[in-house]
């Protein structure tokens, strides 16, 4: 069927003529169109090496959103004017690596009597703090020739453990930081002794050890070094010469070979 053209018609040939107003048309969704899908927000990606290694206690410092390709801001958003961060909290703490099990428990009743600690002799179970305890025992030997709580016994060793007070004998004369550090080491309770919560990390950090650069204590020189010794041998006393002589007069006799004594 052949389509008409009249001068009257909004047609012409078959296809819409333009509106008489400037607006744009108004289109009209037909019954049959799917409804518009909702807009997904863009996806986030972290790129990372693969030898990147993270551990729980480290943040990842190598991960980033690339928020430049896929932004959902408007450009309002990005025009308005940045606070400026504070000074004080761009630098953040760095994170610290405690691998000691300061949460595991033992009921062993092992170690020299002089160097328990107090929980072990109880029995109420014990953890890593007893290494701290026994390391101011030690370094309270190195300062002093003797243990804290030596006894006359091992009964009576472990006794004065539990029960006496830490004391510092008059002389030598020892520096107060020292003395301090043995006596934070040597606290009866464990949970309130020193390096309990964080480990090495708080005896590194005591005034004791000031002016020590940990990561280069290899490559550092002792404060004293001892001066070589030489040992000399006992002199030995010289061989009998009968002795000698009575061995090299044996002879054989009958079946027997002689032999010669060296």
């Amino acid at each position: 069927m052949a389509t008409s053209c009249s001068p009257t018609s909004t047609f012409r040939c078959g296809a819409p003529s333009a509106p008489p107003s400037s607006s744009p048309p108004t289109p009209t969704p037909t019954p049959s169109a799917a409804p518009p899908m909702p807009r997904r927000p863009p996806p986030v990606y972290c790129i990372q090496p693969a030898s990147c290694i993270q551990p729980s206690c480290v943040a990842p410092a190598s991960c980033f959103s690339p928020r430049g390709l896929f932004s959902s801001k408007s450009k309002k958003d990005r025009n308005k004017p940045k606070p400026k961060p504070d000074i004080g909290n761009q630098v953040s703490p760095l994170p610290e690596l405690m691998a000691e099990p300061t949460d595991a428990r033992s009921m062993s009743f092992v170690g020299t009597h002089e160097y328990l600690a107090p929980e072990i002799i109880k029995g109420e179970g014990h953890g890593s703090a007893v290494d701290w305890w026994t390391f101011g025992i030690f370094l309270y030997e190195l300062y002093f020739g003797k243990t804290p709580f030596k006894g006359s016994g091992n009964r009576a060793t472990l006794f004065n453990v539990v029960g006496q007070p830490l004391r510092f004998p008059e002389s030598p004369a020892v520096s107060f930081s020292a003395r301090d550090l043995i006596r934070g080491l040597l606290v009866k309770e464990p949970q309130h002794r020193l390096a309990y919560k964080r480990g090495a990390t708080e005896i590194k950090q005591h005034p004791f050890f000031d002016g020590i650069n940990w990561a280069l204590i290899r490559c550092a020189s002792p404060p004293d070094i001892p001066k070589p010794v030489e040992i000399e041998r006992p002199p030995v006393p010289p061989v009998a010469a009968t002795s000698a002589a009575a061995a090299g007069e044996q002879k054989g006799s009958g079946n027997y070979l002689e032999f010669d004594f060296f």
